[in-house]
């Protein structure tokens, strides 16, 4: 047996998220409410990788969470093509453009209480062509580039703690043939 909804509701909306709440029916056929975060657009996770091999990764204050993240730069897609959000959060967040744009995979957030859809973009041939990563609007706070090996030991460390970060660079690490 699968979930049933039964009714819906929207509680709440804003431009960039909904919350619902659904009466369901649960996979053993008992009664139940879950309540759903739903994406206005879906996100784009940016790995921005230089020539040299590093990875750009962005400091910024996370008001949710209440403290510093070190994470890849990302954003909503707004309505805008993937690759097109992609360039504008890869700019708006490091000043840094990309001469390619390759999407590497769709991924889910929080799948077991929102429906938050989003791309892991991989960009290469980077050129510094603005000031970037002093976003006060978004608390970035910096920009750092960092070497693959250290990377690793970020997220073993738990210095890099945003699961978005983690996976993008999971799955970067794969395209770029870091990891077997």
């Amino acid at each position: 047996m699968s979930w049933e909804t039964l009714s819906s509701r929207r509680v709440y909306t804003n431009p960039w998220i909904s919350v619902r709440e659904d009466q369901v029916l649960r996979p053993d056929g008992s009664p139940g409410i879950y309540g759903v975060v739903d994406l206005q657009h879906p996100a784009v996770f940016i790995v921005p990788v230089t020539d040299e091999g590093e990875v750009l990764l962005v400091r910024q204050r996370r008001y949710a969470i209440g403290r510093d993240s070190l994470e890849i730069p990302a954003g909503g897609t707004d309505g805008e093509a993937v690759l097109v959000a992609a360039r504008r959060e890869l700019l708006e967040e490091t000043g840094y453009d990309a001469a390619e744009l390759r999407i590497l995979s769709e991924v889910y957030s929080l799948n077991g209480v929102s429906n938050a859809p989003g791309h892991i973009v991989l960009a290469t041939g980077l050129t510094r062509v603005a000031d970037g990563g002093g976003l006060d609007e978004e608390g970035i706070t910096g920009v750092e580039s960092v070497a693959w090996a250290d990377l690793f030991e970020l997220l073993r460390t738990g210095e890099i703690h945003d699961g978005e970060t983690a996976a993008a660079l999971m799955y970067a690490a794969v395209a770029l043939g870091r990891v077997q």
